[in-house]
């Protein structure tokens, strides 16, 4: 009798009619509790001795407590001629409710049947439920030439009496943020991961934080992600404050499915102290956002950009250097192939998204275009959200203490000398991740990857399609130059619940007697991170301190057939320095309300070739390592080595927390000093400023 008290409430909530007949001659369906009743309170008794069976009876399934449900259930039933309840129709948004009341109606007793004329004779009810629970409006009787005679398991009822009103009768309930409960992907935004990070890496929590992006129902367990954005909300009356500073532009919500359309931006206006032929750097991007979910299990989600920009000199030189085959004159970094645009700007337009299923509890699927991210660190020496968005299918398997997520790529080669036809080359990645918790301090996670492309007009390999078979294995399988294949290792320890230390160690080529020789060579193709991250650091709530360290050795990531690099749009899918290089990374972030304000420092050792064609030194990773110099002696920053610097300053102000709309102000300094002079490595120092208005839900990297 758990939900006695309840029963006033439910009592408002249930409305129970029958068809329209004589009542003067009709007697309702008796319960033992009803026998000594006068007639005229029968249906009462009726009415209220079922409600409180199904009061005592019914459990709220748990899925629909915890996702804050808001809905409607509707029964119809019938007492038969002996008796006994049986279900007709019933509709509901989960399964589970209506599986509960599946139960319930099973379990109910027989009773006395109502009689017409003193003859037994069944009787129909119509039974809605809002949940929460508040009073239902009136509801009809079922006129007699209306009655359904279809049982439950036969489908629905067999006439709609609204079926010509099912167009009015679209509109949006209260909307409730399902967002924040769904499977749809947290954007990759370092400030943005960066304010849940310490509530999901508590010591003695069961998360797993590498496999990016993370989906909102992994984290909203952990870090109420409504709670925190309405701590945020302004106060606004007007349809239009409220839209600018708290809301979705539009947003729509039944019991069955959910979306929102939001406008976004990127504009951006500055000035790089560095260029004398243009006055100003600016980025125009405009963006359409659409999100949501069709019932519990499937979600969606797409953004469309159109963008015009000119930035910096070094980022522009950069993005020309890696300009694709066709006469296009650059690659913007990390979005895509760019056309020219009026006075030497760029016009790239870009689009990702990507649709989500999670056909059980323990297993989400997703099929899209857009970028992945392995590692706890501002860097990722294994996948990186570095390049351009791409095509891939993601299976992600959570259970015990253990993530596994399988992820298969569809990449393109876009250089000169391996266009097709006008055609990009296609090339693939398939990548398993395995992430343990051993305790509750320590994880561990353990990576694999292999780089293939379409030789012998073999496609996409099926032999890859395993989630859980060894991709070395198979490489070997499928012939000497049937891939290229890298491993890795992850790990991370949780001091305390205000730090922790995060580490990764990549081998794209292993030769015991070369790493273990000690004479350099040029085999020992290794990449090594470490980082530790400082959460309220000194006491001061909001304050986030972060140090990294990274090295990656000469000719990692490159391939003796040139295609099978771990690249994409000449971009590397791993660091954006390629290879050969060491850095230290320092990161201050602050937050506090709608303000939020950054600091990073980076210094680095690079070591760039002397000339496209001459000898290969280890950094670009689309060149082919037969043209190295010599095979031992091989060091990190060798080559044309250079030391660089680069700080980046941001402040700003969070315009609107449901769609991350920001206004900010940012001073990058950049110095890079190359050790000998060439046409695409000189010295030169940056000072740029930069203001604008952004929809913050990707990395915007200019630190290269």
């Amino acid at each position: 009798m758990k939900y006695i008290l309840l029963l006033p409430i439910l009592f408002l909530s249930f409305q129970i009619t029958a068809q329209d007949t004589n009542l003067s001659s009709e007697v309702y369906p008796e319960f033992p509790e009803c026998e000594n009743v006068d007639f005229q309170n029968q249906q009462q008794c009726f009415n209220q001795t079922l409600v409180t069976y199904i009061a005592s009876n019914f459990q709220v399934p748990d899925v629909v407590k915890e996702e804050n449900y808001k809905g409607q259930l509707t029964i119809i039933f019938e007492v038969d001629e002996e008796g006994k309840f049986q279900l007709i129709y019933l509709d509901a948004a989960y399964e589970e409710l209506k599986d509960e009341a599946k139960r319930v109606f099973e379990s109910l007793p027989d009773i006395k049947p109502a009689r017409y004329n003193g003859r037994s004779v069944h009787m129909q009810f119509k039974m809605p439920l809002r949940i929460p629970l508040q009073n239902n409006a009136a509801i009809q009787p079922i006129p007699e030439e209306d009655e359904i005679t279809l049982k439950f398991e036969d489908s629905k009822p067999s006439k709609d009496e609204n079926i010509l009103s099912e167009y009015e009768n679209i509109k949006s309930n209260e909307f409730t943020s399902l967002r924040y409960n769904s499977e749809i992907n947290i954007p990759l935004s370092h400030e943005f991961y960066n304010r849940f990070d310490a509530e999901f890496n508590q010591i003695g929590t069961n998360t797993h934080s590498a496999s990016k992006p993370l989906l909102f129902s992994e984290v909203n367990k952990y870090y109420d992600f409504e709670a925190h954005r309405d701590e945020m909300l302004q106060d606004r009356s007007t349809y239009a404050g409220r839209k600018l500073w708290n809301e979705h532009l539009v947003r729509f919500q039944t019991d069955k499915y959910w979306f929102t359309l939001d406008p976004g931006f990127d504009l951006q206006i500055g000035k790089d102290f560095e260029q004398t032929s243009h006055d100003f750097t600016y980025n125009n991007g405009r963006q359409f956002i659409v999100q949501g979910g069709l019932g519990k299990k499937f979600n969606f989600y797409s953004v469309v950009y159109e963008t015009q920009g000119r930035f910096a000199e070094y980022y522009n030189r950069f993005a020309e250097s890696i300009k694709p085959a066709g006469g296009d004159p650059a690659i913007v970094p990390g979005r895509g192939v760019a056309k020219t645009f009026m006075d030497e700007g760029y016009d790239y337009p870009v689009a990702e998204g990507y649709l989500s299923f999670t056909p059980a509890e323990f297993i989400n699927i997703q099929f899209g275009h857009g970028k992945n991210f392995i590692g706890d660190g501002y860097r990722s020496l294994l996948l990186s959200d570095n390049a351009s968005p791409y095509p891939y299918l993601k299976l992600n398997t959570n259970f015990w203490k253990i993530k596994y997520t399988n992820t298969w790529m569809s990449l393109r080669d876009v250089r000169p000398q391996v266009v097709n036809s006008g055609s990009y080359r296609t090339k693939y990645i398939a990548n398993h991740y395995l992430s343990l918790n051993v305790t509750k301090r320590l994880n561990l996670g353990f990576f694999e990857s292999v780089m293939w492309e379409n030789d012998n007009d073999r496609g996409f390999d099926i032999n890859y399609l395993n989630p859980v078979i060894f991709y070395r294995a198979i490489e070997f399988a499928t012939g000497a130059d049937g891939g290229n294949a890298i491993i890795g290792l992850t790990g991370k320890y949780k001091f305390s619940n205000q730090m922790y230390a995060y580490g990764q160690w990549l081998i794209d080529e292993f030769s015991s007697v070369d790493v273990f020789g000690g004479e350099g060579s040029w085999k020992n193709k290794l990449g090594f991170q470490a980082g530790l991250k400082y959460f309220d650091a000194f006491k001061v709530d909001n304050l986030y301190l972060q140090a990294e360290y990274n090295q990656v050795r000469p000719y990692t990531f490159s391939h003796n057939s040139i295609t099978l690099n771990y690249g994409h749009n000449n971009q590397s899918m791993s660091h954006l320095w390629g290879a050969n290089f060491r850095e230290f990374i320092a990161i201050a972030r602050y937050k506090r309300d709608r303000m939020y304000g950054s600091a990073k420092l980076i210094f680095g050792e690079r070591g760039f070739d002397f000339s496209e064609t001459g000898e290969y030194y280890g950094q670009d990773i689309y060149r082919n390592e037969e043209d190295r110099p010599f095979d031992t002696g091989v060091q990190i920053g060798q080559g044309n080595t250079t030391n660089s610097f680069y700080s980046e300053f941001e402040a700003g102000y969070i315009v609107n927390p449901t769609t991350n709309l920001k206004l900010f102000a940012s001073f990058i300094y950049r110095d890079f000093n190359p050790q000998t002079k060439t046409l695409t490595n000189f010295e030169n120092s940056t000072t740029w400023i930069n203001f604008g208005l952004r929809t913050d839900i990707f990395n915007w990297y200019f630190d290269y």
